[in-house]
């Protein structure tokens, strides 16, 4: 789905080529029971629920713009299993039905408390969290050395073209880490 689909505002939104990257990660089932905290405009909640036609998407997020902009934009693509959340994570996430998959756009500093929840309530979720800052990186990388979990750590950085007078340049966006948690053990 293209960026420009989505009703915006100044929410923060997941990128049309990272969010087709992580949802590709997640590997939705068409049941699936997806939580997608930090929300923002609902771009990763829509655009996944249409992998879901039988599940269910909790799309998790505290900010009131936000959460209306999620509102909108589940009426404007008829995104039905998209179900918003308001409140702070972990908090709002327990009384939930437990996740198959989770997908963390934004945790407001609450990341291990979330990912400790997820793992409480499903040990095998697959999770996927986008990440820009450096500090966020170190967070996860040493949550996953802590639980010994398995996971898959990529860097994406998209370059789009811009018209500048007569000539075409790019424009790079920032680099965000995708970061998938309860990979399969891979034998070598």
């Amino acid at each position: 789905m293209r960026d420009q689909e989505f009703i915006r505002g100044k929410v923060p939104m997941t990128k049309a080529e990272v969010r087709a990257v992580s949802i590709s990660k997640l590997e939705l089932k068409k049941d699936s029971v997806l939580w997608d905290v930090g929300a923002g405009t609902g771009s990763v909640s829509v655009e996944a629920a249409g992998f879901m036609p039988k599940g269910a998407v909790y799309a998790v997020e505290k900010k009131p713009e936000a959460l209306e902009l999620i509102k909108k934009n589940i009426e404007k693509f008829q995104a039905d299993c998209v179900h918003p959340v308001e409140g702070e994570a972990p908090k709002v996430l327990e009384g939930l039905p437990a996740p198959t998959h989770v997908f963390l756009g934004g945790t407001g500093g609450n990341l291990e408390e979330i990912l400790d929840l997820v793992l409480k309530v499903n040990s095998e979720a697959r999770i996927v969290a986008n990440v820009i800052a450096l500090e966020s990186l170190a967070r996860i990388i040493e949550y996953i050395k802590l639980k010994k979990l398995q996971g898959e750590i990529i860097c994406m950085q998209v370059s789009k073209g811009e018209l500048l007078g007569e000539y075409h340049l790019m424009k790079g966006q920032n680099p965000v880490y995708i970061i998938t948690l309860n990979e399969e053990k891979k034998d070598d």
